[in-house]
């Protein structure tokens, strides 16, 4: 009896350690951004797109970034319908009718990133992930969505299947490479495991992944970028820079022009923000 005891009370405290053991290991298992974000491999892979459960009515995202801004790339507050100074001095610049003021304006234009949130097929268990893209791939996911003979791409039942092929630029001779996508024939369930099904309601909502810069945030990175090229803020790069049939280059700094468009910059930038 006695034996029966201590061998009880043994298997309690083991499954007590390994219970304890199992906690820390969630709590320090940190969840990235790279956890999150998903992007296609050289080759074919297969997605499905399921509902953003933020906006039901619409499972694609659009966040703004201004990339590769004096080193790093920041979310626009336009992604949450609030002003960025960036924007408003790249319009001042667009209208002094300088070709190198034209040019600069372009660099501090945000750029359109679009997210939706996925099941990769073979990858299941790892849970909902967002899939980023830039112009072509929307135009042309979005040309599917509004075609009533494939229906409702995310429909948990009746939804498709897409194919994502991607062709890295050494494959294809080129500056890019190139994203391909094909609505599978099919029509099938998202999944029969009620433990996926379950992974599908618990998402993050995107934009919040991001770090959010106010106005006075992105003025003042402006301002330090204006000086030195660079922005005084030390957190990493928000998302990598999209590479998909464009190519980005560092925008170059205003004190990178010639003087007298440097001059003009300076005072444009102190007539808008100062006066």
């Amino acid at each position: 009896l006695h034996r029966v005891d201590r061998r009880q009370r043994q298997m309690c405290i083991r499954d007590s350690l390994n219970a304890i053991r199992n906690r820390l290991d969630s709590l320090q298992t940190k969840t990235t951004k790279t956890d999150n974000l998903w992007k296609p491999k050289p080759g074919k892979q297969q997605v499905r797109i399921v509902p953003y459960v933020h906006n039901p009515s619409n499972p694609f995202i659009e966040l703004f970034f201004h990339y590769n801004f004096g080193g790093k790339n920041i979310l626009s507050p336009q992604t949450h319908g609030e002003a960025d100074p960036l924007v408003e001095f790249a319009d001042q610049l667009k209208s002094t009718g300088d070709r190198n003021d034209w040019n600069l304006s372009k660099q501090l234009t945000p750029k359109m990133r679009t997210y939706v949130p996925v099941i990769v097929r073979g990858e299941e268990s790892e849970g909902i992930k967002f899939w980023g893209f830039g112009k072509t791939v929307y135009q042309e996911l979005l040309a599917f969505f509004a075609d009533p003979d494939y229906g409702d791409l995310t429909d948990p039942t009746n939804g498709r299947d897409i194919t994502v092929e991607f062709k890295t630029a050494k494959e294809l001779g080129k500056n890019y490479p190139e994203t391909y996508i094909r609505v599978k024939p099919n029509q099938t369930p998202i999944t029969e495991d009620k433990n996926v099904l379950e992974t599908v309601k618990d998402q993050i909502e995107l934009p919040g992944m991001f770090k959010k810069y106010t106005y006075d945030d992105m003025k003042g990175l402006l301002e330090t970028w204006m000086e030195t090229g660079q922005v005084g803020d030390d957190s990493k790069e928000e998302e990598s820079t999209p590479t998909q049939n464009t190519t980005q280059s560092a925008p170059a700094p205003a004190v990178a022009t010639s003087n007298s468009t440097t001059t003009d910059v300076k005072d444009a930038f102190e007539d808008l923000f100062n006066n």
